[in-house]
């Protein structure tokens, strides 16, 4: 007697670098605010819309983006009532649902593999709102290749310009490229900020609040250079507003004072390795943790 072999399942995952965009669920307030972030760009963009809910064995991890002492006031995660609200709420988007199982950052960091872009959420610590310190959401910024945007939450702040903090020591076109290309989307102005940082200055932040807002006290080379590159991508977005600052300082603490009112904030990541794992930077992570207002980090090489 022969016996028939089980049909097998087909596999759920999205054929790599599809034209969607991923957004990670996990039932709080701020993993919604990312969803309705993710379906704006989606529709901006003309992709199709991913909801994806990791779920792990580990219970002491029981989501993509937050640790077990940061899930109060939580629901449990439902990615087909979340997509149905989304298809309401943005009529015509194509929008999926995904639930995965394994360690959340390595299933995201997977996701972003597949996807255009990975949006996800951060949640406030202590009095403000930021990234929680050892995050799986900053695990999969450090270790991920792809963009990621990282929504606060749970009501980001509609509007504002793009803020693209730039390194004229290193300019990357990724992260140029996202930055011209996102303010030309939303039909805001681009504000490129370059922070001259003085290691060990005898200064201290007054002086340095001071200087960066004194006249004339950039370089004339680095207000050169800062133009040249801002010059070389103008000319790809012809009517977008862009404007380019010098804020000596710290560039994290300036980069957070430019993004005050900001709608989206730019910062790029470089592709290293240390002997302790993939990392963020310190610019980066501080920047992760203490703004207001979304953040796309580009990696970069």
């Amino acid at each position: 007697m022969s016996h028939l072999l089980p049909t097998p399942l087909p596999n759920p995952r999205i054929p790599a670098r599809l034209p969607v965009i991923t957004v990670g669920l996990d039932g709080s307030r701020e993993s919604l605010a990312s969803v309705t972030w993710a379906a704006d760009e989606a529709r901006r963009r003309g992709l199709s819309l991913r909801v994806l809910h990791v779920w792990s064995l580990d219970p002491d991890v029981h989501s993509p983006l937050i640790g077990s002492r940061t899930r109060q006031g939580m629901t449990e995660p439902d990615p087909r009532t979340t997509a149905e609200w989304i298809r309401g709420t943005h009529r015509g988007l194509e929008v999926h649902t995904q639930q995965r199982c394994g360690e959340p950052a390595a299933v995201l960091c997977e996701a972003a593999e597949e996807s255009e872009l990975l949006v996800v959420g951060s949640r406030g610590l202590g009095g403000f709102t930021g990234f929680i310190v050892g995050s799986v959401a900053l695990s999969v910024v450090a270790r991920t290749r792809h963009p990621v945007v990282l929504v606060p939450g749970p009501e980001p702040m509609p509007g504002g310009d793009v803020v693209l903090g730039v390194d004229l020591s290193h300019p990357c076109d990724e992260v140029l490229d996202y930055a011209f290309s996102q303010a030309h989307r939303l039909g805001v102005p681009l504000r490129v900020v370059h922070s001259p940082h003085r290691p060990g200055g005898s200064g201290g932040d007054a002086e340095e609040a001071a200087a960066a807002m004194a006249p004339g006290t950039a370089a004339s080379a680095t207000a050169r250079t800062l133009t040249q590159v801002i010059n070389q991508w103008r000319h790809a977005f012809p009517g977008l507003h862009v404007t380019g600052e010098i804020r000596p300082g710290h560039p994290a603490r300036r980069l957070l004072e430019a993004a005050h009112s900001a709608g989206l904030v730019v910062i790029g990541r470089r592709n290293r390795d240390s002997r302790l794992g993939p990392h963020t930077g310190t610019v980066t992570r501080a920047v992760l943790h203490r703004c207001r207002t979304p953040v796309a980090v580009i990696p970069h090489d």
